[in-house]
């Protein structure tokens, strides 16, 4: 889950994003970030990004891709037009412990990335800036900055260990990982959904 640190405060997850409204008691379309889309209410009432206001979502139904809800107070479609694009936060401790080898966006981003050397070593290269999905698997884009980055497959090749405890991610430097012109090529790749680091959880590929 667009689950930066700084962002979420570093306690809450991003489960959805209002994309719409739909009909015109106050039903709006929400696209979940959630395992289940249906889940999107399931973790107590939500908040604003900035922490303003607070819904408790009633999810009914889906439309085009999303699911619809009702949000308590919005009784109407141009209160629920009005809340185009506001994304659903719950606090992080609200939502089930990930199994293993999954993990939330917002415990990733902002670990630290190193090099995988042998014997536990490393060289930092900066840390996870965001996660990403072009359509072909789950990239997280690591570095100092964004204009200085790399994009990283995150898979158990590439990414050898993630150690949340430790506050650190070992990336295995694979032939052509640091390469500008297969940074550049997975950049680009935008087949399917860039769902940025919105989506609640992420799995590495075997």
């Amino acid at each position: 889950m667009a689950a930066d640190r700084s962002e979420n405060r570093g306690l809450r997850i991003c489960l959805g994003v209002i994309v719409g409204a739909k009909g015109i008691k106050g039903e709006v379309r929400i696209k979940s970030f959630t395992e289940d889309p249906f889940d999107v209410g399931s973790y107590g009432p939500v908040e604003s990004e900035d922490g303003a206001n607070t819904w408790t979502v009633k999810v009914v139904g889906e439309s085009k891709g999303a699911v619809t809800a009702l949000l308590k107070g919005v009784t109407d479609r141009n209160q629920a037009e009005a809340l185009k694009g506001q994304k659903l936060y719950v606090d992080r401790d609200k939502l089930p412990a990930a199994e293993a080898g999954t993990y939330y966006h917002a415990d990733l981003v902002g670990l630290k990335a190193v090099l995988n050397t042998g014997e536990g070593g490393g060289e930092e290269i900066g840390s996870v800036l965001a996660l990403y999905n072009f359509g072909a698997g789950d990239i997280i884009e690591v570095g100092h900055d964004q204009r200085d980055s790399t994009m990283v497959p995150f898979s158990d090749d590439a990414v050898v260990e993630v150690n949340i405890e430790g506050g650190f991610i070992r990336i295995e430097p694979l032939p052509g990982l640091f390469d500008d012109g297969d940074e550049d090529e997975a950049a680009n790749e935008e087949e399917g959904d860039n769902t940025g680091s919105d989506d609640t959880a992420v799995k590495r590929r075997e």
